[in-house]
């Protein structure tokens, strides 16, 4: 008898704890954007892009929207990377130099759109509440205000 309740007992523990335990859902804040640009003056010195084309650069919040085009077999192993140059111009607003590295091996003939964004808070600077972006290869510079 004496071992039922304690079996009873434990299997009534285990249930509570069970019980209380942390949705994992529960905790999920969904990050505003999905990559975080890189500052690496090295990389971006390097880096090279594939063809593509650019269809809109939005900036929302603190994210860089980058939608573009480019031929492929479904875009699934498309890489897309913005890094800054670490280079901060001393003007008013202050500027800073990216580049947008685009980077495709799909060898098919059908064309796919995909959209990125980019958390730009690693750009902002001290003291500003406003930076140039200058992208490599885009036609126009964007304000970004925080």
């Amino acid at each position: 008898m004496k071992i039922i309740k304690d079996s009873m007992l434990c299997i009534c523990f285990i249930c509570f704890l069970m019980n209380t335990q942390c949705d994992d859902d529960d905790d999920l804040v969904e990050a505003p954007c999905e990559q975080t640009v890189i500052i690496d003056s090295g990389f971006y010195e390097l880096a090279e892009s594939d063809l593509y084309t650019l269809i809109s650069v939005q900036i929302e919040d603190n994210c860089l929207a980058i939608n573009v085009s480019a031929s492929g077999c479904d875009s699934s192993s498309w890489s897309m990377v913005l890094v800054d140059s670490g280079a901060v111009a001393e003007s008013s607003p202050e500027q800073r130099f990216l580049k947008f590295v685009f980077s495709n091996e799909e060898d098919c003939l059908a064309v796919f759109t995909q959209e990125r964004s980019f958390d730009l808070s690693p750009l902002q600077i001290t003291g500003s509440n406003e930076v140039i972006l200058n992208i490599e290869s885009f036609s126009e510079t964007l304000t970004y205000m925080y």
